[in-house]
């Protein structure tokens, strides 16, 4: 039955990442934890962008990713990077907070945000970083409940909205590859677009998940954090997968440079400040006031004030801002 009375609403972004998957090329998106470091993904210049689950409770809340965040934390910081950004943002929504019912408003909140797909996994409330120990998922039936819950309000809301359905069944005590690959083809059945097997521990196993899924496929390559390998990209293509997301890549980058430049700056202030003024500088980002997105605000304030309003920039001391 219909989750909605409401008419659908065109994803704009969601259209944008399906023609983006339909590709042979496999799609490389980084992870993002914030606004301002999507900005520089973006500035970069990537086809679609992945906000983390753990970098966004990290920066959000300070805790580390063990079901401490919400759902409305999650889906405003999903709102306001896919604002910030001009592709398609994957954004991860946990295990939907909550049961099938729950799972209906979580889709309906992420679409309203705007975003082009988000991934719900199958893990059990609270859930927790899918490289950690200590997992469990819910019965194979009601995770598969979830998905078509997530599926029918898809297909009502914003059929071009992506979904994507994970699965940390390799990874739980008594887990197994065999188990999270069933999980994997259940979901697609149940209308997922497309499969996530968390936690593969080998190329054997990713090649195996290449064979045995029968749909789309997206690795989580999450470096040292976990308990999976770094891969040559080429050989998940090559295996079947379409997607690859680097979920932390910016949350360690931030961490370690900032540690790194903290540090100098604990020594000597006004030299370190210098390096970083440098190390921005030779960015081609512009000024961080032009970056912020300064020279927007002052174009909608000469379209929207008053004139009179204008003045205030009349000998007033800062740097020139004019949008160009």
């Amino acid at each position: 039955m219909p989750t909605t009375d409401l008419e659908p609403i065109m994803t704009e972004y969601g259209a944008a990442l399906r023609d983006r998957l339909e590709r042979e090329e496999l799609l490389v998106c980084p992870g993002v934890h914030d606004p301002l470091t999507a900005a520089v993904a973006d500035a970069v210049g990537f086809d679609a962008i992945y906000m983390t689950g753990y970098g966004t409770s990290l920066s959000a809340t300070g805790y580390p990713d063990a079901g401490l965040i919400t759902m409305p934390e999650m889906i405003d910081n999903a709102a306001n990077i896919q604002e910030r950004i001009d592709v398609p943002l994957i954004a991860d929504a946990d295990n939907g907070y909550g049961n099938a019912t729950n799972v209906v408003r979580t889709v309906r909140e992420y679409i309203s945000a705007g975003v082009g797909a988000i991934h719900i996994e199958d893990q059990t409330f609270p859930k927790r970083c899918g490289h950690t120990k200590g997992r469990e998922v819910i019965p194979r039936e009601e995770a598969v409940g979830k998905i078509e819950a997530a599926a029918d309000v898809r297909d009502d809301r914003a059929p071009e909205f992506v979904l994507i359905a994970r699965t940390d069944a390799r990874g739980t005590g008594d887990g197994s590859l065999e188990e999270a690959i069933d999980r994997a083809n259940a979901f697609l059945e149940a209308g997922a677009d497309v499969a996530f097997v968390e936690g593969p521990t080998d190329e054997a196993e990713l090649e195996r998940i290449g064979r045995e899924v029968d749909g789309p496929i997206v690795y989580n390559f999450v470096g040292d954090l976990g308990s999976s390998p770094y891969v040559d990209l080429a050989d998940l293509e090559s295996w079947g997968f379409g997607l690859v997301v680097f979920p932390i890549a910016s949350t360690l980058s931030t961490i370690a440079h900032v540690h790194e430049d903290l540090t100098a700056f604990a020594d000597d202030p006004v030299g370190a400040m210098r390096g970083i003024d440098d190390a921005f500088n030779d960015r081609p980002l512009g000024s961080l006031h032009e970056f912020s997105g300064f020279p927007a605000v002052l174009e909608w304030e000469r379209r929207y004030l008053p004139d009179a309003d204008q003045e205030k920039y009349e000998g007033s001391l800062g740097d020139d801002l004019e949008d160009d």
